[in-house]
């Protein structure tokens, strides 16, 4: 029997033909990138109050789209990925915390099956004995691997863990892990909600500009965006997939959050653009646009966002 294949909305098509690769190809070639200067590390890393962290809600960033989200002494873990090579790639950037250095994970977000945001090899590492959401079509791939708290959601499915809810959100892009199984899983991004502490925190995922953000922006009140920026030159053959800068606020407006976090960018050599040209990019467009900048905190790799508490107060 055929395999379910999964579309974006208005069925927008994001394959690219061959000629499409060798015309990149050619292009990257072309191109002259320094990739001597990286996005930084953070050096006064608060690893041990992370680990024993169970009652201050807090957002570190490990790198590409790996965070750990700590709320209401829950471990959330989004795309966890540590891998030293992307394909032919190596990392250019060390993760922000090294796995064996976090706490037990509770709860793991997937957002879609590409290697970059998905490694088993990484999973297979993880302290505790978390409970896996991934996108409908992927659960047999961790079951087939002796995971068995995994829980499938399609688009707009809402779950619930402990004392937190998520939404799986649409995004525009498309997944594949192996020759044959081509967009059998879906793709999307997760809404984490809390009302004890009155925090919605919006996991972006992997995505193209769409215009689901003004969907997903009029039917949640988000505080935190955590937006990708990354991955999108050259843009005639990126765009449907992976958000420019420029893109990226604009859906953050859309989306009316109060503060954005940018990640996807810095990690891995997916495209011709750097983890700085990205950064400045971003920069440039916030600017431009006068928002104001205590709603854009810019995390370096292994820094922690300490979010104020309803009765008590952050860590500094």
């Amino acid at each position: 029997m055929a395999r379910k294949r999964y579309e974006n909305y208005n069925n927008v098509c994001t394959t690219r033909t061959f000629l499409d690769l060798l015309r990149w190809s050619r292009e990257r070639r072309a191109k002259k990138k320094d990739l001597t200067i990286q996005i930084p590390q953070h050096g006064a890393k608060q690893i041990k109050e992370l680990y024993h962290n169970q009652n201050f809600p807090s957002i570190t960033w490990i790198g590409h789209s790996t965070f750990l989200i700590q709320l209401n002494g829950v471990n959330i873990l989004t795309d966890p990925v540590w891998s030293k090579r992307m394909g032919f790639q190596k990392r250019l950037t060390r993760p922000g915390i090294p796995i064996d250095e976090l706490p037990k994970i509770d709860l793991v977000l997937i957002s879609h099956g590409h290697y970059d945001h998905l490694s088993f090899g990484s999973i297979k590492k993880l302290k505790g004995d978390p409970t896996f959401f991934v996108p409908i079509g992927l659960g047999c791939a961790f079951k087939r691997r002796g995971y068995d708290q995994v829980v499938e959601a399609d688009w707009w499915d809402h779950l619930r863990f402990d004392s937190v809810d998520f939404t799986f959100v649409p995004a525009q892009h498309w997944t594949r892990r192996t020759l044959t199984d081509m967009n059998t899983s879906r793709w999307g991004g997760w809404v984490i909600e809390n009302t004890a502490l009155d925090r919605c925190i919006y996991f972006v995922g992997d995505t193209g500009y769409f215009e689901g953000f003004k969907e997903i922006g009029d039917k949640f009140n988000h505080d935190i965006v955590l937006m990708p920026i990354g991955a999108y030159e050259p843009e005639w053959f990126m765009q449907q997939t992976h958000i420019n800068p420029e893109d990226a606020i604009k859906a953050f407006v859309e989306l009316k959050g109060k503060l954005f976090i940018p990640m996807h960018y810095g990690a891995y050599r997916l495209a011709d653009d750097t983890g700085p040209e990205a950064l400045e990019r971003m920069y440039r467009e916030w600017n431009r646009l006068k928002r104001t900048g205590d709603s854009l905190a810019v995390l370096k790799l292994g820094e922690t966002l300490w979010l104020k508490n309803k009765g008590s107060q952050p860590i500094d």
